[in-house]
């Protein structure tokens, strides 16, 4: 399978090569056909060097190890100025590649637009950062815990646009969801009898500048910029927590907030976010198997800042930060849980070429403490 998949790709890239001649190529990796046609092809890759506490096989030791997080292949095509697409595939740590988006995209004006197919739902502003996107390194899956097929998307619909000179945006759709329970997709067993859709919607006002992301999607981060910006979001399905005999709506809503503002020694930046899964306990329990549950009921916060220096040091800034995540669960099946970062960034071309070095502190409800380290390199084109 691999092998095919190679072969293919390496037919794909000869393909363009032979093709470039008779077109317009563009910065960016943009290939212009004419009357509103082009292709856009890019390549985004996360690597990384951990040392976790008592993580090595022996389980007193220090773990070393080297990490391809992620790599990604962008690809996004136009047919017209109204009909476009996007199709993006990542390859995770674990070797898999899988398609994140498969997104066709009807852009008709700013004020209204429809996706169809799998991409991110409206949900807080770390899932629509991605882990490119962030401030921190680390994705904050401690508090960021919204149901989802792959990677925080999943399939369905959404209507998106921005409003009173882009300043409010706003996004809702309809999805499959169904994946708060790991007795969902089973005839016998499945919470979700009545295969209810999912629902989600976020509005968000951006006071200052505005306009700086495509689309609905978001940065915690702009690296020099005076944001002001507040989200109110909610996401909801009947039935999907639980089994056939013990379950519950998912309901699950989060404000969250950045705040970026320019001084003249530097570039201040505060995140902050609040969360409410709301589900019973029973339900997350009957909805597990001999894993732990695929979701957590209870409440979540987030705050973090960060500071970049004026100064750039060789080739970028410095960027220092700290990150607090706390998650306080309903019931047994919910575990709380405490994590502390405290991270430096190096920015050399704001999110394309980066590195970043963190401290982790974990506390999990009955389980041991730990700490690791962290060094990762973050690179797109």
């Amino acid at each position: 399978m691999k092998f095919k998949l190679n072969k293919c790709l390496l037919a794909v890239a000869a393909t363009m090569t032979m093709a470039v001649p008779a077109m317009q190529a563009q910065a960016g990796g943009t290939i212009n056909f004419g009357d509103d046609k082009s292709i856009t092809v890019g390549l985004g890759m996360r690597t990384s060097f951990t040392s976790q506490e008592d993580a090595a096989p022996n389980t007193t030791s220090r773990s070393k190890d080297f990490n391809l997080d992620s790599i990604r292949l962008y690809t996004s095509a136009s047919l017209n100025k109204y009909i476009k697409g996007t199709f993006n595939t990542e390859k995770n740590a674990d070797d898999t590649v899988k398609m994140i988006d498969a997104i066709a995209q009807f852009e008709f004006m700013p004020e209204f637009n429809l996706w169809a197919g799998q991409m991110l739902p409206p949900s807080d502003r770390a899932n629509l950062d991605g882990p490119y996107y962030l401030t921190a390194w680390s994705y904050p899956g401690v508090v960021s815990q919204y149901q989802n097929k792959n990677t925080g998307r999943d399939v369905g619909v959404t209507a998106w646009g921005k409003l009173l000179d882009k300043h409010l945006v706003y996004s809702v759709g309809a999805y499959e969801g169904n994946n708060a329970s790991r007795q969902a997709g089973t005839n016998s067993t499945d919470p979700n009898r009545s295969d209810s859709l999912m629902y989600a919607g976020r509005v968000q006002y951006d006071f200052w500048d505005a306009g700086l992301d495509p689309a609905y999607y978001t940065s915690s981060t702009y690296y020099g910029k005076d944001v002001l910006s507040v989200a109110l979001v909610g996401m909801y399905q009947k039935d999907a927590v639980g089994s056939a005999t013990t379950k519950d709506d998912y309901i699950a809503y989060n404000i969250d907030a950045v705040l970026e503002k320019v001084f003249t020694a530097g570039v201040l930046n505060l995140e902050g976010a609040a969360y409410r899964y709301d589900f019973s306990n029973d339900a997350v329990i009957a909805g597990t198997d001999s894993r732990d549950p695929l979701v957590k009921a209870g409440k979540a916060y987030l705050g973090l800042a960060a500071w970049m220096f004026p100064d750039v040091v060789g080739w970028g800034k410095f960027q220092p930060y700290v990150r607090y995540q706390k998650f306080n669960g309903d019931g047994s099946a919910s575990l709380d849980v405490k994590e502390y970062d405290l991270g430096l960034n190096y920015i050399i071309d704001a999110h394309n070429a980066r590195l970043s070095a963190v401290y982790t502190q974990n506390d999990t409800e009955t389980r041991d403490k730990y700490n690791k380290f962290t060094v990762g390199l973050q690179l797109q084109f």
